[in-house]
């Protein structure tokens, strides 16, 4: 760039942007050196054209050429006669090739006019006509205070904002970053047309100042030994880590696992405790980044008049993205080694499903949020092994003991000439009980001795769970120097809250004190949370009405089959029925959970939470309560009120006109349950969580493709040459880790509720988790911007709906054992009404009479001699006297018997588990004691760290007042120094 000086400090402005030697698509960058100061700013007004009365107060002294600390590379290095740039770098860099990138904000760019050519021409006289109104009115300038309402002021930004207004904020929110010593570089020619970038770095200077602001805990020089624990289960923990050595993945450590830094919050005054031999990887990708951040976050923007922060400005369209960079490229010769490729070759790949995940370079390139997450999706498919195998075992003793299984033989026997009633009114007929032999066989598997041992098993599985959680999770925030972490740093206001607080400022701006600070009340958010109680209110009841209609269509299509022609469609009615209800069930949650998602987002942003973290959790609350009740109504109505609303034949209960409830099948509706658990827990798995994460992206990729005109060979060649900001604008931005924990606490519920009914649950999760790992995994590395590092220690309210599903599921399978499977009416019967002890005879006792003169009018099957002989008695599943008892029909003395047997099962099942899980949670202490003992360690090694510093302090002030005097000049002559006289004191004066 050709520089001229002229007297006085002028400086001789060029017409065109040829003559500065910047080509018309370069990058444009705002720089911090003494020697470009002021032409950047001068390029920043020939852009740009000045709002009127809405200029920045510009300090500018065109004497001063004290030099900064941020120096940044004069342009005219950076591009040759041609344009072309001399450092020519696709990865995260300056056009200088070697600032980074830290973080990029992307924006819609608006055509040249006639206006902006003409810019250049003048910006000389822009500038200064800019400098002196500035000048002029930073005396003067009052507050920023609305002049209209802000509803209005937002109305007239949707019919008529400009990319000019855009421009404009966007101007004032660079020189704000500029202020705060960051340094940018504007990217309008690139090759994504209608988008530009503005590129931001971070120096030194500020990267030192915000870490101290933010306190992070970075390493000191000072290292010491960690000693492994020496009681026996930290020994087994040594020993399994030692024989699953090949598990591990190949990630190269910086410093072995028996060494560890003393870690202290970075302080500029204390930075000798630093190793600073390396400043550039001093901080790495992911600090940096955050560091950004979080100086976007407050710099305000005066010009949006409500806005602060980028959060406000991607609200209102000032800017379109806002995202890191991820550190390079994966595939492709010339891919650089990188963290990146790293994960993919050792994480996100599937050849590498059997090996661990590297937690610690997950946490170093994500941050600690989304490396816990991971932490604790390995923990909770880690301990699914177990519980898959135990589950298995459960299962196969259901298929060895089925030939032995006296209730089904006597079932499948035809020698027990059982004639049972109709199952619908007129269209059913008589049928026998033998033809119901393949669904006996079948709730054997799965209704069997075992299963009580299952459910306490399973109880107990899920309490070691959260233990285990607990213990890895205290080991992690130790290693990752998390210790010390709070929830109470600052988090800043959202933009809509911002907002709202200003309206309510406009409305009540003369009868609020100067002095007070205005906030949102509850009375504020009253009608938000009317709405709330009512729309969620509304959503449950519709679930249940759709569940409601399920159950009618199941009545109706059972009727409808069984008045059928096509002897194929009369001779599975009940496996007809159970598998398209079932998925009919399936298809409607799909449906229902991406609505709730929507609605339980509306009405969290209507509350309009004070904070992100207030939003995030009022939102996994919502979603969870939606989602939940949406995934489990079918299944709770089949375990615990079909087949108890029933009635009895004669006296049947209708719904809707003339649908009679339904009947469970003489098994039970165990059989049932088990089905729509499986249909519902397989198809969420593979259509809502595999199909749709792999199937969408590549759907959208592929329609992308279409849209553009550029055919493979073309598209893989601009894919070489573009940047990395430009290739990272193309990946789907990250929409948080929610929508990953809602996913696998809802399987976490199934797995463990109604864990009684479907032993084989664990077993479908844990195949589900191994692919949902590395299918996470590569959309984290490959199909995801990258997420802005947030720090935290635990997983927040996930874990509290962890410990609750688990604490309900207790009292679940209580039920599910005691009321849905047949398990407490076999022992009554065998130890009270058995003849010999055994099971023989059970199903006759379950047994009841009806006389087929009873029927109410209309209600008799129409083909009464539909097996070939007349029927006057049939009989029906239940406990009741029979007809020619003294009271025909009413409930005997052996269902009150099943009863108290069933009520005192639930108690002593419950108390029995809850004790033995307290137990067990008393047992595990939550904080390894090893990991304890090194944190009591830390502590004692920082203290005399310090203690050592401040004497050395001392000592060399003491060599330093000994040395001066010895060297001070002395004399006979001179007279000994006086002893410093006190000050007066001012304030006793008068």
């Amino acid at each position: 760039m050709e520089r001229q000086d002229e007297p006085g400090g002028g400086l001789k402005h060029h017409d065109s942007a040829e003559e500065l030697g910047s080509p018309p698509f370069s990058s444009c960058e705002y720089s911090r050196s003494p020697e470009l100061e002021e032409p950047a700013k001068m390029r920043r007004n020939d852009n740009y054209l000045p709002v009127p009365g809405e200029e920045k107060n510009l300090d500018v002294d065109f004497t001063s050429t004290k030099p900064r600390s941020n120096e940044s590379i004069p342009m005219k290095n950076l591009y040759a006669d041609d344009g072309s740039p001399l450092y020519p770098q696709l990865g995260p860099y300056f056009s200088d090739g070697r600032r980074r990138v830290d973080y990029v904000l992307a924006y819609h760019i608006q055509k040249p006019s006639g206006i902006r050519r003409q810019s250049s021409r003048f910006g000389d006289t822009n500038f200064i006509r800019r400098l002196r109104r500035s000048l002029s009115m930073r005396s003067s300038r009052a507050p920023l205070q609305p002049k209209e309402d802000p509803e209005i002021a937002a109305q007239e930004q949707r019919t008529d904002y400009h990319e000019d207004d855009k421009r404009f904020r966007r101007e004032e929110f660079e020189e704000n970053l500029l202020e705060t010593g960051l340094e940018l570089e504007k990217d309008d020619g690139c090759k994504i047309p209608g988008i530009g970038f503005l590129k931001i770095h971070a120096p030194w200077n500020v990267l030192c100042r915000e870490a101290e602001f933010m306190k992070l805990k970075m390493p000191t020089k000072k290292v010491y030994d960690v000693k492994q624990g020496s009681n026996v289960v930290e020994k087994i923990r040594l020993f399994i880590h030692k024989v699953t050595a090949p598990l591990h993945p190949k990630v190269d450590a910086n410093r072995p696992d028996s060494v560890k830094s003393l870690s202290h919050p970075f302080s500029r005054e204390k930075q000798h405790l630093f190793d600073l031999s390396d400043r550039d990887k001093f901080f790495d990708s992911k600090t940096r980044s955050s560091i950004v951040y979080e100086v976007l976050k407050r710099t305000r923007c005066t010009k949006a008049k409500y806005s602060m922060g980028i959060t406000s400005l991607l609200a209102n369209g000032v800017y379109t993205s806002a995202y890191p960079l991820h550190d390079g490229d994966i595939e492709g010769v010339n891919a650089e080694p990188n963290d990146r490729k790293l994960l993919y070759e050792e994480w996100a790949s599937y050849s590498v499903f059997y090996k661990y995940q590297p937690i610690g370079l997950i946490r170093k390139y994500f941050g600690e949020k989304v490396g816990l997450y991971f932490a604790w999706l390995g923990v909770y498919t880690q301990m699914l092994i177990p519980a898959a195998i135990v589950g298995v075992i459960v299962f196969l003793y259901g298929c060895a003991t089925v030939d032995d299984n006296i209730p089904s033989m006597e079932i499948c026997d035809p020698r027990n000439n059982i004639t049972m009633c109709p199952l619908c009114d007129h269209a059913c007929s008589y049928w026998k009980l033998v033809t119901a032999c393949g669904t006996a066989r079948a709730s054997h598997l799965f209704d069997n001795p075992a299963t009580v041992f299952f459910s306490i098993f399973m109880a107990l599985w899920a309490v070691l769970f959260m233990e285990h959680w607990k213990r890895r999770q205290m080991r992690l925030n130790y290693i990752w120097d998390l210790t010390g972490f709070g929830e109470e740093e600052e988090d800043h206001n959202r933009a809509e809250y911002e907002f709202r607080v200003m309206q309510k400022t406009m409305k009540q701006e003369h009868s609020i004190p100067k002095d007070e600070k205005v906030k949102l009340t509850c009375t504020d958010r009253l009608p938000a949370y009317l709405t709330t109680v009512v729309m969620m209110c509304f959503m449950i009841a519709v679930t249940f009405a759709i569940v409601f209609g399920v159950i009618l269509y199941r009545i109706s299509i059972k009727a409808a089959l069984h008045i059928s022609t096509y002897p194929a469609a009369r001779s599975n009615i009940r496996a007809t029925v159970k598998t398209t209800a079932a998925i009919i069930n399936l298809i409607v949650i799909i449906i229902l959970d991406e609505i709730y998602a929507s609605i339980a987002r509306w009405l969290t942003t209507l509350e309009v939470p004070k904070t992100d973290k207030s939003f995030e959790e009022r939102l996994i609350f919502k979603t969870f309560i939606l989602k939940f009740v949406n995934a489990f109504t079918p299944i709770v109505y089949l375990a615990f009120f079909r087949g108890r609303l029933v009635g009895r034949p004669g006296n049947y209960l209708y719904v809707v006109g003339s649908y009679r409830m339904e009947e469970c099948a003489h098994a039970g509706c165990l059989m049932e349950l088990c089905i729509q658990l499986c249909i519902t827990m397989l198809g969420k798995q593979l259509i809502q969580n595999n199909l749709f994460e792999i199937g969408i992206p590549k759907l959208k990729k592929l329609l992308r493709k279409r849209k553009s005109d550029l055919d493979s060979k073309q598209e893989e060649e601009l894919n070489k040459t573009m940047q990395r900001h430009e290739k990272d604008h193309f990946l789907g931005p990250f929409v948080g880790l929610s929508p990953e924990y809602m996913e696998m606490i809802i399987q976490f519920g199934m797995v463990t509720l109604f864990v009684a009914s479907f032993p084989l649950a664990p077993l479908f999760a844990l195949l589900n988790n191994i692919i949902e790992i590395r299918l996470d995994a590569k959309k984290f590395v490959m199909e995801l911007r990258r997420p802005i590092a947030a720090k935290a220690k635990d997983i927040g309210i996930w874990y509290n709906l962890l410990r609750g599903l688990s604490k309900v599921a207790v009292i679940v399978n209580a039920f599910v054992i005691s009321f849905t499977s047949d398990f407490i009416p076999r022992l009554v019967y065998q130890y009270t009404y058995s003849p010999d002890g055994t099971m023989h005879g059970f199903i006759n006792h379950t047994l009841s009479y009806f006389n087929v003169s009873d029927f109410q009018p209309g209600t008799d099957p129409l083909q009464p001699m539909h097996l070939g002989y007349p029927v006057d008695m049939c009989r029906y599943k239940d406990y009741r006297e029979p007809p020619w008892s003294n009271t025909p029909y009413e409930l005997s003395k052996e269902f009150w018997a099943i009863l108290a047997a069933r009520l005192a099962f639930v108690i002593v099942f419950q108390n029995v588990v809850m004790l033995m899980s307290d137990f067990v949670d008393w047992l595990i202490p939550d904080i390894p004691k090893d990991i304890s003992l090194q944190i009591h360690k830390e502590k004692i090694l920082m203290v005399e760290l310090f203690m050592k510093e401040e004497q050395g302090k001392r000592l060399a002030a003491r060599d330093k007042d000994s040395q001066d005097n010895y060297t001070s000049p002395s004399s006979a002559n001179e007279s000994p120094p006086q002893p410093r006289s006190r000050p007066i004191s001012h304030a006793n004066c008068c």
